[in-house]
């Protein structure tokens, strides 16, 4: 009437326990690892630059270690140059101090020549250019000279010219006679003291020397005086 019944199975220690599962906790905890690997792997494989072999690292190493010494010795070698230069400054220094003294002297000469030719009488031919002294001796076929030269205008900047001296007296055989010597190269500023010999023609005895200025050989004349010779 009931149709067939189904056994009941009894358990003597009560409900079956359910089988063991890992928790759920430890299940994210794992899963975060496996994703943050993978995605670093994706990462270096996708965007970073590939890794080195054990090969490329050697090398690299290798071209780092030269480079390193290459930069130790420029170290060295900038070093040693410094020191060479500051040596240099140093001997340039002890130079300049040992010249100051003699160039002081040279300043005190030039003052002094400058206030003894201010002391001269003026040229009493004036000109762009006067002789203010000048002294001639004839010695053994040669005529030294000593001639004092100033100018006022422009005698900030030196002008060239030429001095051309002409001398008058007796000739070899006793005839008067005159001579015109080489031409001398000037550079004058505000004085010049211009010093030389002079050949003279064989056998001539000058009794006075004509000094003119020009500004080039046959050129403007600049200045003039006639003086004795000794």
């Amino acid at each position: 009437m009931f149709g067939q019944s189904k056994p009941v199975v009894f358990e003597r220690y009560g409900r079956r326990r359910s089988r063991w599962r890992l928790p759920r906790w430890l299940l994210l905890l794992l899963a975060g690892i496996a994703t943050g690997a993978g995605g670093v792997v994706f990462l270096q494989q996708r965007y970073l630059p590939p890794r080195l072999s054990a090969e490329a690292t050697r090398e690299l190493r290798s071209a780092f270690e030269q480079a390193d010494a290459e930069r130790q010795r420029l170290k060295a070698q900038l070093g040693a140059t410094s020191q060479q230069l500051d040596t240099a400054l140093a001997t340039q220094k002890r130079q300049d101090e040992e010249l100051a003294a003699p160039r002081a002297a040279a300043q005190r000469l030039r003052d002094d020549m400058a206030a003894l030719i201010a002391t001269l009488p003026p040229d009493p031919r004036g000109g762009t250019v006067e002789v203010r002294a000048g002294r001639f001796a004839a010695q053994g076929g040669m005529l030294a000279y000593d001639v004092v030269l100033t100018r006022e205008r422009d005698a900030a900047k030196p002008m060239a010219g030429v001095m051309q001296i002409s001398v008058a007296g007796l000739s070899a055989r006793g005839t008067e006679a005159t001579a015109a010597l080489k031409p001398v190269d000037l550079s004058i500023g505000s004085q010049a003291l211009v010093r030389g010999r002079l050949p003279l023609p064989a056998g001539f005895k000058p009794r006075q020397a004509s000094i003119q200025v020009f500004d080039r050989i046959g050129g403007k004349p600049l200045g003039m005086r006639v003086m004795l010779v000794k």
